[in-house]
Formats: structure tokens, C-alpha cells, sequence
């Protein structure tokens, strides 16, 4: 069983690594700036970073939950690089909102495309899932829309 998750494991560690890089740099930002908690404003780079910070974490329960639906009923090879590439994407968007806020935009738009996509995947899995249960391979998926129409 493990074979069939080890890389949906490798991208959930790897993106939690990634939220306590980002939740890290807003500690350094609060230290270098002289802003305590509570407090969520101060200098404007503070606060791009606290910004950059908080959207990552507010978007990272859906990505999780998108990549382990997707790897488990799509395909775990196609959903982990998927979510390597948001990972990075993210990643981006943190470190050009951190910046300039209009540095966001391109990674932002990036990320929204691959969460889109995941998904996609995961409707598609899930659906071959139901509709075909004697089948739940990402092929049947791909291939079902096609059987519906007599095309295959």
C-alpha cells in the first residue's frame, strides 16, 4: 500500500515544510520590523509578507485535500508532479508578494490553474470510480466521456 501513496506523502510533507518556511519568514519580518503580536500591521513589507503568508495558508487545506483525492482516485504519478508544480508555484507567489505586491499576480494566477486541474483530476477519478467500478484505473477515466458519446 505504501507504493501507492509514497509520493502523495513526499508532496504533503514537502508543502508543510513549505508553510512553516512561510510562517518563519513572518517571524523574521515581525523581529525585523519591530511588529509584536498581535498586531498584523506595521511596515509595508511586514505586512506583504503576513499577507503572502496568511493566503498561502488559507489555500493549503484545499490543495491537500485536491492532491490525496486526485492521487488516490486519478492517478498518484500525474497528481504529485501537479502538485510539486503548485508547491512551486506558491512558493513564487510568496516571494513576489513579499517584494511588491504586484509580484504575486503571475504565480498567483499559476497556482489558481493548477488547483483548477487537481481538481479536474480528482472529478475524474472519482467519477470512473462510480460510474465504473470494475475499473478504477486513470484510463478509465479518461476513456469513459468517449464511451458515453460511442466514440470508443
Amino acid at each position: 500500500m505504501r507504493d501507492q501513496i509514497d509520493l502523495l506523502a513526499t508532496v504533503t510533507v514537502l508543502g508543510v515544510l513549505e508553510q512553516a518556511y512561510f510562517a518563519m519568514q513572518v517571524i523574521y519580518a515581525r523581529r525585523k520590523y519591530k511588529v509584536s503580536p498581535p498586531e498584523t500591521t506595521g511596515h509595508p513589507e511586514f505586512e506583504r509578507t503576513f499577507r503572502a503568508q496568511a493566503n498561502c495558508s488559507e489555500y493549503f487545506p484545499i490543495f491537500i485535500s485536491l492532491l490525496w483525492v486526485a492521487g488516490i482516485f486519478f492517478h498518484q504519478g500525474v497528481t504529485a508532479v501537479c502538485g510539486l508544480l503548485y508547491l512551486y508555484t506558491r512558493l513564487r507567489y510568496f516571494q513576489g508578494y513579499a517584494g511588491a505586491a504586484q509580484g504575486r499576480l503571475g504565480p498567483l494566477y499559476a497556482s489558481a490553474w493548477l488547483l483548477w486541474a487537481l481538481l479536474g483530476l480528482a472529478l475524474a477519478g472519482l467519477l470512473a470510480h462510480f460510474l465504473r467500478p470494475s475499473s478504477s484505473t486513470w484510463m478509465a477515466a479518461l476513456v469513459w466521456p468517449l464511451q458515453l458519446h460511442g466514440a470508443w
